[in-house]
């Protein structure tokens, strides 16, 4: 692979304008040792960068390209919308239609609200089980991400797990306080906490399935107990299906476990890849939202036709037969192929999947919450990382972040990405 010639001048160019010459931080590549690749196209399961060379990309823009690159109809879609405009700052007939489909694909929503970010919906959730419970208090747990709003930002996991940053200055200590945040997968402590602050916590937020501490499963009755508490005490529990909402499945993490929560955050892949957000629930809650209610959200963006378009087309894709059993064949031998390597050439690993959603850990534990996934060996995760890459693959650039398996994804995809590991993990072993 020649020298990315083009990426170094444009990060060093980039570094001159933007902040740390990106614009969101795990795109720096500082936590795997390298400089980014600047990309400037993608196909399928394919991205190119600045200097002409090719990947396997299982990072799909952090989720949303379930269907892969440029998938024909998305792509369709958006021109068609073109001839109408990119954006009103008023209602139009396609995001109607966007939400009827998540309405339909979701059973614990009856209304949903669209916004322009996962940031967005979160942010907007918790001011929303705020105003409805009267209370101020939210609790969240460990190394799970709900966006860069000040409330949830305490112990938050992706790109502030993978800059070692605790929190955030310019958070002011009195919204802080506010947020109490727990291990994740850990019943018996919150179960405690719940006891002593239950009928003061407005909401709990989790994400149903970790995907910001590396990938992280919910025990087996995780999920059970934070739905029996949360009503047991009056919160509003709210999943942050983010990532996980119709890239698990269509009626995305909530309907694979089988709990249902009051509020539910959207992103990703509800546009298509397009910037977008969402969040719903039931009318009771949701009618408090202006102006049907007095809880204030808005945006000029929200349910641009861009982005409505793209989605729709997206979800009628994801509903057609096989799709995610399809999707389940190729992400399990992609895992199942990387722990039978592993094995073979005697390195401790930790692999973690739900569905297309999977991360190796460099660990001779299981990885069941934050503390276990911050014991991992990150140096060797960033050996791992450049090494993959030199052998053409693109994985998240951080241990803690999940990649994504697509529909474009064909088995020669998944055998060229082993045969890759085959190469790289013996290197690796001390």
């Amino acid at each position: 692979m020649k020298e990315e010639e083009r990426s170094t001048y444009l990060y060093n160019r980039a570094k001159t304008v933007i902040p740390g010459g990106v614009n969101s931080p795990v795109r720096s590549c500082q936590a795997v040792g390298r400089s980014p690749l600047f990309i400037k196209s993608a196909q399928g399961s394919r991205i190119f960068d600045e200097d002409g060379n090719e990947f396997i990309d299982y990072v799909g823009s952090w989720g949303p390209m379930i269907l892969g690159h440029r998938y024909p109809s998305v792509i369709a879609a958006i021109e068609k919308v073109l001839g109408r405009g990119i954006s009103f700052g008023a209602p139009i007939d396609l995001e109607v239609a966007l939400a009827d489909l998540i309405v339909d694909a979701v059973k614990s929503i009856d209304m949903v609200r669209m916004v322009n970010s996962g940031t967005e919906a979160t942010m907007s959730a918790v001011r929303l089980a705020r105003a409805y419970t009267r209370r101020d208090n939210i609790l969240k747990f460990d190394g799970c991400y709900h966006g860069h709003a000040d409330t949830l930002l305490v112990a938050a996991g992706s790109g502030v797990a993978t800059l070692g940053i605790p929190g955030s200055p310019g958070v002011p200590e009195d919204i802080a306080r506010h947020t109490f945040s727990l291990p994740y997968n850990d019943i018996e402590t919150f179960s405690a906490v719940m006891a002593e602050k239950g009928e003061k916590i407005a909401a709990v937020i989790v994400e149903p399935v970790a995907g910001n501490m590396g990938l992280v499963p919910p025990d087996t009755e995780f999920l059970s107990a934070l739905r029996t508490e949360t009503e047991k005490y009056g919160c509003v529990l709210i999943f942050d299906e983010v990532m996980t909402g119709f890239r698990l499945a269509y009626g995305g993490a909530q309907s694979l476990f089988g709990v249902m929560p009051d509020l539910t955050c959207f992103g990703k892949i509800v546009g298509g890849g397009m910037p977008v957000g969402a969040y719903g629930g039931k009318k009771k809650l949701m009618q408090m939202i202006a102006p049907a209610g007095t809880v204030y959200q808005a945006g000029t963006l929200s349910g641009n036709p861009l982005a409505m378009a793209a989605g729709i087309a997206t979800l009628e894709e994801l509903k057609k037969p096989r799709f995610y059993k399809d999707l389940e064949e190729k992400s399990a031998r992609l895992s199942a192929g990387l722990v039978r390597i592993a094995d073979l050439v005697g390195m401790p690993i930790a692999l973690n999947r739900v569905g297309s959603m999977m991360s190796l850990f460099f660990t001779d534990r299981a990885v069941r919450n934050f503390e276990d996934a911050k014991s991992c060996d990150v140096k060797r995760f960033a050996s791992y990382y450049r090494k993959m890459l030199e052998n053409g693959i693109y994985l998240p650039p951080s241990q803690f972040e999940s990649l994504f398996v697509s529909a474009a994804h064909d088995m020669t995809d998944i055998d060229q990405t082993l045969a890759a590991a085959e190469a790289v993990l013996p290197e690796l072993v001390e």
